[in-house]
């Protein structure tokens, strides 16, 4: 039986002139078919170490995220801003009691929302001679470039004044930042409008008079409570100003100082003429690495804050409800963490892939936090934060 080709004469296949050495065929690169990395380990093998890895990071979030953050699919929620709780009242003979509610004191408060990817292409030729360590690398530095982009989003969303509109119209509030909005009482204590949480020290260095008026900035609206713990969030450069502060003696700018910055249980060891009383703030809060407490503060040193800014910030745990921000994700279970997708090449995914964040943040309770620029006068400038 004649096959098809043989029913024509070569030139009506192909009527033009045939390159030199066609007898053998053309190969493309996508021919060439690399299925192990230079050191001999099966491309494929990598890939599905990769995933896992991917899976492995989406179950641990960021510290930082997961601390001051709460994990939600809604475009906006209505939260109380106020802690406040109610109370009895003396019972009469006759007389009916007053019945006990929630809070009314509700918010609508909206969650930013965005679409993020990079990605990740490697030749065939680069895919035959590096080693798998390599490839692994490039995966690596996504892994990074992804926990930079969630955690400044986070504290952008922090250190930002400014409110903002996601795609439902709902607003993004900042925390307090004397708009009219005027601030739920607490324990018979009224607040007015405006109301600022984004303050300026009035000092060109940080000094203790800084952190205690940041403290009750947030206290006085009732983020003390048991189950909260307040954390200073600050850059090392500010961290070492604070690690000198003693009770009852003169820092910076003539302050003096209310508590002793007592270094936590993973500092070095030093020595001191004095005993120290109460429990010593842990050498890590969540993952995070806690340089001492001051007061009821555990201080955290991080260069994510830029330098010649500090926040006070009440958390009650990792992912909790409570928590100051919300971390918004896709409605779809599917679309939520790092993902991975697959290139166009599905026999050899990892020669060309990419990497997809989708969320959003927005503050959920604007009390609960806040923040200060060191500086000697002017108004409050919002900080760029690095992702």
């Amino acid at each position: 039986m004649a096959t098809i080709a043989s029913a024509y004469a070569k030139d009506d296949l192909w009527p033009y002139p045939l390159p030199f050495g066609f007898e053998g065929g053309a190969s493309t690169e996508a021919d060439a078919l690399v299925s192990v990395s230079g050191d001999g380990v099966d491309l494929n093998v990598i890939w599905r170490q990769v995933s896992e890895a991917i899976t492995a990071w989406n179950a641990e979030r960021s510290s930082i995220t997961a601390l001051l953050a709460f994990s939600t699919a809604n475009t906006a929620d209505a939260i109380p801003q106020s802690s406040s709780s109610d109370s009895f009242e003396v019972a009469t003979e006759w007389g009916e009691p007053e019945s006990l509610r929630a809070p009314t004191e509700h918010l609508l408060l909206g969650y930013s929302f965005e679409d993020y990817d990079r990605a990740i292409r490697s030749s065939w030729k680069f895919m035959r001679a590096a080693t798998a360590e390599q490839i692994r690398a490039q995966f690596n530095y996504g892994l990074e470039a992804d926990n930079r982009l969630v955690n400044g989003t986070l504290l952008q969303a922090l250190f930002s004044n400014t409110p903002d509109v996601n795609e439902w119209n709902h607003t993004v509030y900042p925390l307090y930042n004397g708009d009219n909005y005027v601030p739920p009482d607490y324990l018979g204590k009224s607040f007015t409008a405006p109301h600022n949480h984004y303050l300026v020290s009035e000092g060109a260095v940080v000094d203790s008079g800084d952190i205690e008026t940041l403290l009750k900035t947030v206290t006085e609206h009732g983020f003390n409570e048991p189950g909260a713990q307040l954390i200073l969030l600050c850059n090392p450069e500010e961290g070492e100003v604070i690690s000198t502060f003693k009770a009852g003696v003169e820092n910076q700018n003539n302050q003096i100082a209310h508590h002793d910055f007592i270094p936590s249980a993973g500092s070095p060891a030093w020595l001191t003429p004095e005993n120290i009383v109460g429990k010593v703030a842990p050498a890590e809060f969540n993952g995070l690495k806690v340089s001492g407490s001051y007061g009821p503060l555990w201080v955290i040193e991080t260069d994510y804050v830029p330098a010649k800014y500090a926040a006070v910030v009440s958390t009650y745990g990792k992912n909790s409800p409570n928590n100051a921000i919300g971390f918004r994700e896709h409605v779809q279970p599917v679309y939520r963490g790092l993902r991975v997708i697959p290139g166009p090449v599905p026999a050899y995914p990892i020669t060309e892939s990419f990497l997809s964040r989708s969320f959003g943040v927005g503050v959920r309770r604007r009390g609960q936090a806040a923040v200060m620029q060191v500086k000697a006068a002017g108004d409050y400038e919002v900080p760029e934060i690095p992702k």
